[in-house]
């Protein structure tokens, strides 16, 4: 949930403007910041604080209350920025600034709904007859265009879901990984062990498969925008242009809100959240890509990704 105090029209998914039940972040303007402080104190679900134009005086010593806790500041005078951030530094808090007043709502929405991008990729390849995640797409591994495309997308985190070391070695520098030890048990594994790894502080999962190199930044961040927004359903999916309405009415990537975790993580078998998506249609947005990201299977699939992506010595 998102608590806006005082008078903020900022058309946020979970907004809220009372008291809030459970976990939530903050928003206030500087106006209010002594109350926001005060509220922050007397409830340790409140993950963080931001502050839409500071107070023209210093930081208070009630900052201490954000110890451990996310802080965003904006503001556009850079002195009195700069004192916000580093008191919160020094009190240990996670801060972050933006350097407007208002700065732009996706800013604030990335901030106050992060959401950690979830990469399976433990399959064995059996159908290409060999570890097809590794296999050189453009002078990258395959599965590290997965991994790119989430990175520079917005989302916070980026998790790959593996069970060859090799495809951990490739994308280690890029993403967290979590092993899964039984891959033959279906995907669904692979989705609960990602998103059991997930931080606290995580909105959403955003789920990716490990095989579509083609997968764009740019539908990444369109899905994220889309259900930041006041009024998305809990799922987002995509949907290809090209499926004409013959093709299955949506398809990975998928991004899931957390109030959908814990059924996810009851799943079994081999088809992940389709097995609760396809039954609860109410539960799913889609947004429409023109180009399809093109799992790879075979080694048919394989070339023409190549065809599609040619890189150096390719094509």
């Amino acid at each position: 949930m998102v608590f806006l105090l005082g008078d903020l029209d900022l058309p946020l998914r979970d907004r809220i403007y009372r008291e809030p039940d459970g976990p939530h972040v903050v928003i206030c303007l500087g106006t209010l910041l002594d109350d926001a402080l005060d509220h922050v104190a007397a409830r340790p679900d409140c993950r963080a604080l931001a502050v839409l134009g500071l107070p023209a005086y210093a930081p208070p010593e009630e900052l201490r209350v954000l110890e451990g806790r996310r802080f965003l500041v904006a503001d556009d005078d850079r002195t009195r920025r700069r004192s916000y951030v580093e008191a919160g530094l020094r009190v240990g808090a996670e801060v972050e600034w933006l350097n407007q007043v208002r700065p732009p709502l996706e800013r604030v929405a990335a901030w106050a709904l992060p959401v950690g991008a979830v990469i399976l990729a433990a399959g064995r390849g059996k159908r290409m007859g060999k570890q097809k995640l590794l296999l050189d797409v453009a002078g990258r591994p395959l599965v590290r265009h997965v991994v790119d495309a989430a990175a520079a997308s917005g989302c916070d985190e980026v998790l790959v879901v593996y069970s060859d070391p090799a495809v951990a070695d490739a994308v280690a520098e890029r993403a967290r990984c979590v092993e899964n030890p039984n891959p033959d048990a279906g995907m669904s594994g692979s989705l609960r062990l990602g998103l059991e790894a997930l931080g606290d502080q995580e909105a959403g999962a955003l789920v990716l498969l490990g095989d579509q190199p083609l997968v764009e930044p740019e539908i990444i961040a369109a899905l994220l925008r889309h259900w930041r927004r006041e009024g998305s359903r809990a799922a987002v999916a995509t949907r290809y242009a090209s499926d004409d309405g013959e093709g299955p009415w949506w398809r990975p990537p998928v991004l899931l809100d957390r109030s959908l975790f814990s059924e996810m993580r009851t799943l079994t078998g081999d088809q992940g959240a389709r097995q609760v998506l396809n039954e609860r249609r109410e539960l799913v947005d889609v947004v429409v890509t023109q180009t399809p990201p093109h799992d790879v299977d075979t080694p048919e699939d394989y070339a023409k990704i190549v065809r599609l992506f040619p890189g150096p010595g390719q094509g």
